[in-house]
């Protein structure tokens, strides 16, 4: 199987957590779909922890919870592809998973097997519990080889953190897409923490293996599993922006069946998904002034055709006004080219700009996204 573009969709466990059950489920895969987000490409709708009895049968396989899943995990899975959508579920490399559920450890291919006997189209794995005695790269090659030989197209989500260098082998592992980074939370300290964490992963982003910087909190506003403080509507925009932008998995955690019309507004945008979804999944790099504050960010990454996508992002406290020499991006002076500016979120096109491109004033918090045309200097 190959995952041409980062995966989108839902998960269950930043709002529910280990309250999940066969009616919410059901709920939210009519959601996903009355909402519109099947059609904007949010296609998986992912169970994660919780979901098992605490015990494998006789045949040491897993076992859906009876009284959450009474009519087994078959007849869930048959549902939400019956709305179009594909049905995702979670495992984990260790002996037990985070909550404390069984774990695939020495059961891989078991389990492999029981997934794709029930449906299951993708499969986030865990590295909770890990045998002291066993090193990661060799579990998650397990389960990657079980899942190439379990007879249906699974696709891989390796949920590592990012720990023991998990960059340096995961593409080894046959995963599709790797976790980058420890658990979000629904706050501005957790946004910005996991943003900052990127730099160093630039250069190891790529097609075929996506870098995983968690699911969305997106609306959640302060309620829910991991709900905290909460963040403000341009603090949600700007997560969103930079999940986006750098190319991860965009997972929605919030509760999609009472989605406010900001929350959709945000989640929903096609040109934000568009840079997300491009094509070529070029990597992003640096441009503009970005080594003179750190936490103002100011990337781009070159797009199918010939565009370039710009994403600023301002982390600090206070407004900053960045700005990018276009020779960052391959447009010298002598090259006779310019660009032509479209502000992704305001919807304007800004003009055309030779030499250097000056951002408008940019609040403490808040993003730009652009989209750069070539076009002839004039």
């Amino acid at each position: 199987m190959i995952v041409r573009k980062p995966p989108m969709g839902w998960n269950s466990w930043n709002t529910f957590g280990r309250n999940i059950d066969e009616k919410l489920i059901m709920e939210t895969a009519d959601a996903m779909v009355e909402s519109g987000m099947l059609d904007a490409g949010y296609e998986y709708l992912v169970i994660d922890d919780c979901w098992s009895e605490k015990k494998r049968d006789a045949n040491g396989r897993l076992v859906a919870d009876p009284e959450k899943f009474p009519n087994g995990m078959k007849a869930v899975a048959d549902y939400v592809h019956s709305k179009g959508l594909k049905f995702g579920m979670y495992s984990c490399c260790g002996s037990m998973t985070c909550a404390g559920y069984p774990g695939s450890f020495d059961y891989e291919f078991i389990d492999a097997e029981t997934f794709a006997s029930w449906g299951v189209d993708y499969l986030k794995y865990d590295y909770c519990f890990r045998p002291m005695d066993q090193q990661g790269h060799l579990l998650y090659k397990k389960m990657g080889l079980a899942l190439a030989n379990c007879g249906r197209d699974i696709c891989f989500s390796a949920c590592s953190w990012g720990a023991d260098q998990t960059n340096e082998w995961i593409k080894q592992t046959g995963a599709h897409l790797w976790r980058s980074t420890g658990d979000i939370v629904d706050s501005w300290d957790s946004v910005k923490s996991l943003i900052i964490k990127q730099d160093e992963y630039l250069t190891t982003n790529g097609q075929g293996c996506f870098n995983d910087m968690d699911m969305l909190i997106v609306g959640m506003r302060g309620k829910g599993n991991v709900g905290l403080s909460g963040c403000t509507d341009e603090e949600y925009r700007t997560h969103f922006s930079a999940w986006a932008f750098l190319g991860s998995p965009l997972m929605a955690g919030g509760d999609v069946r009472d989605m406010d019309e900001t929350t959709k507004s945000i989640l929903l945008d096609k040109e934000i998904i568009a840079i997300n979804q491009d094509e070529a999944y070029r990597q992003p790099f640096n441009c503009g002034n970005h080594w003179k504050i750190n936490d103002v960010k100011v990337w781009a990454k070159y797009l199918e055709g010939g565009d370039i996508a710009i994403g600023i992002f301002n982390l600090t406290d206070h407004a900053a006004d960045p700005f990018i020499p276009l020779d960052a991006l391959g447009l010298s002076r002598v090259s006779g080219k310019a660009v032509s500016v479209r502000d992704l979120w305001k919807k304007e096109e800004l003009g055309v700009y030779a030499d250097v491109f000056r951002t408008d004033h940019i609040p403490a918090h808040e993003c730009r996204m652009y989209r750069f045309k070539v076009v002839d200097a004039k």
